[in-house]
């Protein structure tokens, strides 16, 4: 890749990263339903210039209820009970581990050894995290609740598969139509027109530019870049880049928000970033290149 494209795919890491410090702090001015509902709003004004791609609306809808709704939904409201955002942008990477499976019982595809050996590294990971649960803001609830919104994204992901090449940014603006209806109606059934209300019209500039941030710069410029990368690049060139988004995301939440891991915790971590890599990155074929 040439150092604009390297240095393009780092903004988009750092953005991603820095995503669940905003999404933090954007909790602390409303309701997650409606904070989720208000970033897909945003986010798909685009559409109204783009032109929908050639997907089904059967698969169409279900992705967005299952990427995006079912996903951020799950994430939101898991960091509002007790997912700190560090640990939530390591954990939610446990949809490496959950595609392939999924992948495997609906299109057939095959789980390597490999795959099966990350798997477990990071299972060993989530259980020494669940094992603080109760201390430093974890609670059981929200790490549950985030392994759901892990779950969503990897069904998702097998969804798309099947949708065929597709352009990225654009599926991404169009399936943002999608979130905001159910999430709004989800929001008034419990968290209360009061609370929107309440949210509304006192969500001042902190709650604006969480919204704005987490819409327009996480969602329509940082997919938008990595779309571009991906029609440039090999997706195996591009994809290792998002292995560095949890590494943003603990060190911003650690600069930003003064989160602390204890030593379980950080092992915990380490140990589910382990198994991503093993899990995700092509060792074999890496050590052929180099042999040959």
């Amino acid at each position: 890749m040439r150092p604009r494209e390297i240095l393009l795919a780092l903004f988009v890491v750092i953005a991603w990263g820095v995503n669940f410090v905003i999404i933090q702090v954007g909790l602390g001015t409303m309701p997650p339903l409606l904070l989720a509902a208000l970033r897909f709003a945003v986010a798909a004004l685009p559409a109204i210039f783009i032109p929908r791609p050639a997907v089904p609306w059967p698969r169409f809808i279900f992705i967005g209820l299952v990427l995006f709704t079912g996903q951020f939904g799950l994430l939101f409201l898991g960091m509002k009970v007790g997912m700190p955002a560090g640990l939530a942008s390591v954990v939610i990477q446990s949809q490496a581990f959950l595609t392939g499976p999924i992948a495997a019982v609906v299109l057939g595809e095959r789980v390597s050894p490999r795959q099966m050996g990350g798997t477990a590294i990071a299972l060993i990971g989530l259980a020494a995290i669940a094992s603080t649960a109760g201390g430093g803001g974890v609670t059981l609830v929200g790490l549950l609740l985030c392994l759901g919104a892990a779950l969503c994204w990897a069904i998702g992901n097998v969804a798309l598969r099947g949708a065929g090449k597709i352009d990225m940014f654009a599926m991404v603006t169009w399936l943002s139509i999608i979130p905001p209806l159910p999430l709004l109606a989800l929001s008034f059934l419990f968290e209360g027109p009061q609370a929107i209300e309440a949210a509304v019209l006192h969500m001042g500039w902190v709650g604006i530019g969480a919204v704005a941030y987490i819409a327009i710069i996480s969602t329509n410029i940082g997919y938008g870049i990595w779309a571009h990368l991906l029609k440039l690049y090999p997706a195996a060139q591009v994809a290792p880049f998002s292995l560095l988004v949890p590494i943003v995301g603990i060190i911003s939440a650690a600069l930003l928000l003064g989160e602390q891991f204890g030593p379980v915790r950080l092992a915990g971590m380490v140990l589910v970033f382990a198994g991503l890599i093993v899990a995700v990155f092509p060792f074999g074929r890496f050590r052929s290149r180099t042999a040959g």
